[in-house]
């Protein structure tokens, strides 16, 4: 079976790979294409994959490419895992926002959507091969914002993409493991959008124990979310949030903590790992132990800035593991093998959440076999939430509108409209700040 990962140059490929070393069922990953359009990153990439199967036993085979259509042709498996403009342009999209007093994190507020208008036009064009390549192929969209463009591309691959992400498994496993039960015995009742939702119920045996949980402010405050938010206001909410709602419910503290940094995440990341890509360029460097060393560093630091307003602490070291690549793995299992399992995914809504249409990209619980992924019917949202999550799916079809019209007035509507933005003229002035350093937004005009 031939899988291909765009973005093969990207720094966690790596989780990924390590993942199919572990798996040696029938229909197992045999083939890993890997495409970049740096071929520099490709390389380094390729070494620290060649170290992790040194001992491994029919290891899957790497070839790598900067050619996509090559890449795409014959593919069983797509894995989106790209970053137009790289962490640069992340950067930049962070210290434009901050100039004008606004969020600008990678997924959520002004940096989400000037991702997402230089993304949407490079996963559409994916897409449109994709379809005519490998027409049997199973797309899988890591790439950030995930549920944006997960939608952008469903309207050329429709249900045969699916995003995923590991925030929503990481919050599971969090409140599974305080409660005593085992993660993979729970249902977990989840809802919203990519990095807007919450869990609402854990149920194990057929008992909900998230109200044990909300009773409990020792047990409450003992999880990363629990000291991130505070147990009085998780027991206000009556749910656990997803950690990316804290830029929402924290945001004035959260823009003062990032002003002040030294460093902003996109720019940290960005310098920490040219010094990765750099030592890979020096023959005879230790490729897995520096990239090692290097992903240690980079998951200790996450969302570090908002820990520090919430008086969080450092985060645990369960919560140091990643899980985005366990979770792309158990999704081609289950489709590739029949092998039926539940799963929190992007996909379109379906009617599963009444107050979106069916189109809409959403994160919840899904049945997965042969066929895809299938959203589980779930309970209305409160009215704090719906208002929440329609209004920045009405922010994201402006995204994709200005992305297909190139309108730049679509554009700033689409920044304006966000519940994080406070002003047409911060809107505007977001718009000329992205568009002079970012040449991917040449188009809008």
């Amino acid at each position: 079976m031939k899988l291909t990962i765009l973005g093969g140059g990207g720094f966690r490929v790596p989780l990924v790979y390590g993942a199919l070393l572990g798996d040696r069922g029938e229909g197992r990953v045999t083939d890993v294409v890997l495409h970049d359009l740096d071929a520099g990153r490709l390389s380094a990439v390729a070494r620290v994959l060649a170290e992790q199967a040194a001992d491994a036993l029919d290891a899957p085979t790497v070839t790598a490419t900067t050619d996509l259509d090559e890449a795409l042709r014959g593919a069983d498996f797509i894995f989106s895992a790209i970053r137009v403009g790289g962490l640069e342009g992340r950067a930049a999209d962070e210290r434009v926002a901050l100039d004008q007093g606004v969020l600008g994190q990678e997924t959520v507020g002004a940096g989400g959507i000037a991702y997402g208008l230089r993304t949407v036009p490079v996963a559409v064009d994916i897409a449109r091969r994709a379809a005519r390549l490998a027409p049997d192929a199973w797309l899988i969209n890591f790439t950030n914002p995930a549920g944006l463009v997960t939608e952008a591309m469903s309207r050329h691959l429709g249900d045969r993409v699916i995003g995923i992400c590991d925030s929503p498994v990481g919050l599971g496993r969090r409140i599974a493991r305080v409660l005593g039960a085992e993660p993979r015995e729970a249902w977990i009742d989840y809802v919203g959008l990519n990095h807007l939702g919450w869990v609402r119920g854990l149920h194990v045996a057929g008992r909900d124990e998230l109200p044990r949980l909300l009773a409990d402010p020792d047990l409450l405050g003992s999880f990363e979310e629990g000291k991130l938010f505070g147990t009085d206001w998780l027991r206000s909410l009556g749910a656990i949030p997803n950690e990316y709602l804290h830029y929402y419910y924290f945001n004035r503290e959260t823009v003062r903590a990032y002003s002040r940094a030294e460093k902003t995440r996109g720019a940290f990341l960005r310098d920490q790992q040219a010094r990765f890509y750099e030592e890979m360029s020096r023959p005879g460097s230790a490729a897995l132990t520096a990239w090692d060393r290097t992903r240690a560093e980079r998951e200790a630091t996450y969302m570090s800035e908002n820990r520090e307003t919430a008086g969080a602490g450092e985060r645990d070291a369960d919560d140091l593991s990643g899980g985005y690549e366990k979770v792309a793995l158990a999704l081609m299992r289950a489709i590739a093998r029949d092998e039926r399992t539940t799963l929190i995914l992007n996909v379109r809504n379906q009617g599963t959440l009444s107050v979106l249409d069916a189109d809409a990209v959403i994160e919840v619980p899904c049945l997965v076999d042969a066929n895809g992924a299938h959203p589980v019917a779930v309970a209305p949202l409160p009215d704090h939430a719906t208002g929440l999550v329609c209004a920045v799916k009405a922010v994201e079809r402006e995204v994709l509108a200005a992305a297909e019209s190139g309108s730049r007035t679509t554009a700033v509507k689409a920044f304006a409209l966000h519940p994080l933005v406070d002003s047409v003229n911060v809107a505007r002035n977001l718009v000329d700040g992205y568009t002079a350093v970012h040449p991917g937004l040449a188009y809008l005009t």
